[in-house]
């Protein structure tokens, strides 16, 4: 558990995940009810977990592992839902990386993600965290290509504190960015964190907007971004993964953000998320208050997911 996940936050996120918890952990109760485990039930399981978007992949290491200690032996669901979040635990820690900014000032911050996905508020919420720590942010509304994406981003910058860099609608992207970074290094701003256009149906011009934001950037600080930050919208389920794929192709990622994992039973893609790209999972968000985003939390999820207290 990390330090700042307070039992509040924790219940929080039992609670958040509590509609994937009930498919995975319902399923679960219903395939063992007593006997020994055998091979029926293991493909039952399979494909359990399957449905429960953990991918392929995953469901097959999860299911040999537990085929491995305990076939042809009584199990209780307990038991399984333990087994279940050993093994998810595992998968996901290395992905339980906090997102540190101490390494340059300004940490600058690129944040990208196809619209709807809630890349705005999750910059006013991460906003938010860093200047409860005490640290000095400016916004960069780098989405210009949507009016109301820059009149947000004002509104969170009222929220928190955060001064704002936002031009008209239309204006070039990279010059936005390379203004906040520019305003951040004179005022001595601690981090930068900018919007940015998410049209991935354009993903040419979607390409070009980002190559030029970090190669315009890079003229300030030759480091910068220093981070590039995927915000995924769980609800979405299984085109989350194609997301990563398609923004992997087009920037250099360097973590990721699960938002919206409380509207969705479909929580076990961020199993086959972490583990299919490689990623570090920097936060995560299960509800719409300003403290609903915290970081990630290896064990609490895995457990949180299997349906087991915490």
């Amino acid at each position: 558990m990390t330090a700042e996940n307070s039992p509040g936050w924790l219940g929080r996120l039992s609670s958040g995940l509590s509609r994937s918890a009930g498919a995975l952990g319902g399923g679960v109760t219903r395939l063992f009810g007593g006997g020994k485990l055998d091979a029926e039930t293991l493909q039952d399981l399979d494909d359990l977990l399957v449905a429960s978007d953990l991918g392929v992949a995953v469901a097959a290491r999860l299911v040999a592992e537990l085929s491995a200690a305990r076939l042809g032996k009584e199990v209780t669901p307990e038991q399984v839902r333990e087994a279940l979040a050993d093994g998810i635990e595992k998968i996901l820690a290395p992905a339980e990386k906090p997102l540190d900014v101490s390494p340059a000032k300004p940490f600058v911050i690129l944040v990208v993600g196809v619209n709807g996905t809630g890349k705005t508020t999750t910059i006013g919420k991460i906003a938010h965290r860093f200047r409860a720590e005490g640290k000095t942010t400016i916004l960069a509304a780098g989405d210009t290509f949507r009016a109301a994406a820059i009149d947000q981003l004002k509104v969170w910058g009222e929220r928190t504190g955060s001064e704002v860099v936002a031009k008209d609608p239309g204006t070039d992207a990279a010059g936005v960015v390379f203004e906040a970074v520019e305003r951040a290094k004179a005022t001595g701003a601690d981090v930068v964190l900018a919007d940015t256009a998410g049209r991935l149906q354009n993903k040419a011009d979607l390409m070009s907007e980002l190559e030029k934001i970090v190669r315009v950037v890079g003229k300030l600080d030759a480091d910068a971004p220093h981070a590039i930050l995927l915000v995924l919208d769980a609800t979405t389920g299984q085109n989350v993964r194609s997301q990563v794929a398609a923004f992997k192709k087009i920037c250099p990622l360097t973590g990721l953000v699960m938002t919206k994992l409380d509207g969705t039973a479909r929580g076990g893609m961020l199993v086959a998320v972490a583990d299919e790209f490689d990623l570090p999972v920097h936060y995560v968000g299960v509800g719409e208050g300003l403290d609903d985003l915290q970081v990630f939390d290896a064990r609490a999820f895995a457990r949180s997911l299997a349906g087991l207290d915490l």
